[in-house]
């Protein structure tokens, strides 16, 4: 998968690499932050992100690109166009993850799940239960950025690996130094 810029470097030039204390949407803290919406408002980014995308998962021959609310929906939408298929997001409702608005999936699906983040991989399981549960077929798990180790159950396709350190609020380095958490705008349930 090729870009027409090294998305490391725009990660540092768009300022969307933060180091502090972080808490991250899985609860865990971190030392560093990726600010994805620093990608995702700029469509002149985020279009060759999500054609790279597209481009590796083509031969999977999805039928649907599914994501999860709030940030995989830029992304996932992208994607999808780049492909020509439907684009479908999970959301909670009452606190539980699910196809909501209308969104279907069958049995004929090949469903390509994205991700803007990767770190646990919370929200994309979330999405992979929701798929499953539907009875479509799951092609494919890709992302912008994988953070961590997550293990889904099949391979990622990542443009980009950072590996980023995180802990247990009970045992972070950075609580028991007293540096301020911020809260970031990950999501919450």
């Amino acid at each position: 998968m090729t870009l027409p810029f090294d998305l490391d470097d725009e990660l540092e030039h768009l300022g969307a690499l933060l180091e502090g204390h972080f808490l991250l949407s899985s609860g865990r803290h971190s030392d560093r932050f990726i600010q994805k919406f620093r990608i995702l408002e700029r469509p002149t980014l985020l279009e060759p992100i999500a054609r790279a995308l597209a481009e590796h998962f083509a031969g999977q021959r999805p039928s649907v690109v599914v994501s999860a609310a709030v940030g995989g929906i830029l992304l996932g939408y992208e994607v999808a166009r780049a492909l020509r298929v439907r684009a479908i997001f999970a959301e909670k409702e009452r606190g539980v993850p699910a196809l909501r608005r209308g969104f279907t999936l069958s049995p004929a699906d090949r469903a390509l799940v994205v991700e803007d983040v990767i770190t646990t991989g919370g929200s994309v399981r979330e999405v992979l239960e929701i798929v499953g549960a539907s009875g479509a077929q799951i092609v494919g798990i890709g992302a912008i950025v994988r953070r961590g180790a997550a293990d889904l159950g099949m391979p990622v396709t990542a443009l980009l690996d950072i590996p980023l350190q995180s802990f247990e609020p009970s045992v972070c380095p950075l609580c028991a130094a007293h540096v301020p958490l911020t809260d970031p705008g990950s999501r919450r349930a």
